[in-house]
């Protein structure tokens, strides 16, 4: 179910998508089972793609209201090749902690896409990145300097590779989990124990392709091993303050994990954390969650901290952010309603 990038030479179009439909789907129109596939993509602009004839089924060009069923082949297929190939540069100003000639480490804001994708084809990190240094070193992806990456709502620091060497060296200690990364989360209920450790492998949601799922027993193959320490900083009543540590680093890592357990992130909207998950029902606590939701319209993530070893030098890097303003004011009005409470 992997995004896949070819040109079909029968008819010169670029696929920019392909899924296969899950054995137990249910008949549903097609443009409402490609919402949960596609990212940032509206029903209009389906139902246009549609239109146009740039969606197949088993080869074949549908209509919007085509009902899909379980094994069914889709394809997204445009005259253009994918965006995210066409890598523009942008003077986007980057907020360097640290910078010498191997690497950069770079605090990161909530809101910045880091690489090109889907819906996102400006603005992004590297966008900024290819503008302010040039000959950035390819990952695996094809990106340059990307050693590893968080999500466009999670703010904080990322570590960037400005030479070949320094992209393998940096590569291999994430893949040997050697690196150290601490996130501090605002997470839904009181968590039990004060530290603990989530082990569950993660995979691609079955039913929405925006999402990841943990997988368990016979179906542990379908995911990847995942492993999160955590650890309670602070109770606030409804809500926990944790520092998250990452053995793997498995897309949304924390924010499955966590959910996994029963404490979804605060305002995660695309695992559910957008609504009030604990509390009581006066209409009062629903306002105070509501100004929580505004004061930080996004998941309660921040990438803290980062440690690996410099590649060159092999001494040992250590860098630490503070938490944005958004998220300290939210776990601020937290602190101040669990005062109240007691």
């Amino acid at each position: 179910m992997a995004d896949t990038i070819d040109i079909s030479e029968e008819d010169e179009l670029y696929e920019h998508y392909a899924f296969k439909v899950e054995k137990g789907q249910q008949p549903l129109r097609i443009d409402k089972y490609l919402m949960n596939f596609v990212e940032n993509a509206t029903r209009n602009k389906i139902q246009q793609a549609a239109k146009d004839g740039s969606i197949f089924v088993n080869g074949e060009s549908v209509k919007s209201n085509y009902k899909v069923k379980p094994n069914d082949h889709i394809t997204v297929k445009f005259e253009h090749p994918p965006h995210e190939y066409l890598l523009v540069a942008e003077d986007i100003p980057i907020d360097i902690v640290y910078e010498d000639d191997e690497l950069l480490v770079v605090n990161k804001s909530a809101g910045m896409v880091v690489h090109p994708g889907h819906g996102n084809y400006s603005g992004t990190l590297i966008n900024g990145l290819i503008f302010h240094f040039e000959n950035l070193p390819n990952n695996s992806s094809e990106r340059p300097g990307l050693v590893h990456r968080i999500d466009k709502d999670t703010s904080g620091l990322l570590v960037v590779a400005k030479t070949e060497k320094a992209m393998a060296h940096l590569s291999n200690q994430f893949a040997e989990k050697t690196s150290e990364r601490e996130y501090v989360a605002l997470v839904w209920g009181n968590i039990d124990n004060e530290e603990g450790t989530i082990e569950g492998n993660i995979g691609r949601h079955p039913k929405n392709r925006l999402q990841n799922t943990v997988y368990e027993g016979d179906e542990a193959y379908k995911g990847k091993p995942a492993v999160t320490h955590y650890k309670v900083l602070e109770r606030l009543g409804y809500v926990t303050l944790v520092s998250c540590k990452l053995e793997t680093g498995r897309t949304h890592q924390i924010r499955v994990h966590m959910k996994y357990i029963g404490h979804t992130l605060f305002n995660d909207e695309r695992y559910g954390g957008e609504k009030i998950l604990k509390g009581t029902t006066f209409t009062k606590y629903k306002q105070f969650v509501e100004n929580c939701f505004k004061i930080l319209p996004r998941q309660a993530l921040h990438a803290k901290t980062l440690g690996f070893e410099h590649p060159t030098t092999g001494k040992w890097l250590s860098f630490s952010t503070e938490i944005p303003e958004d998220m300290q004011q939210c776990i601020e009005k937290w602190r101040s309603y669990a005062k109240h409470q007691t």
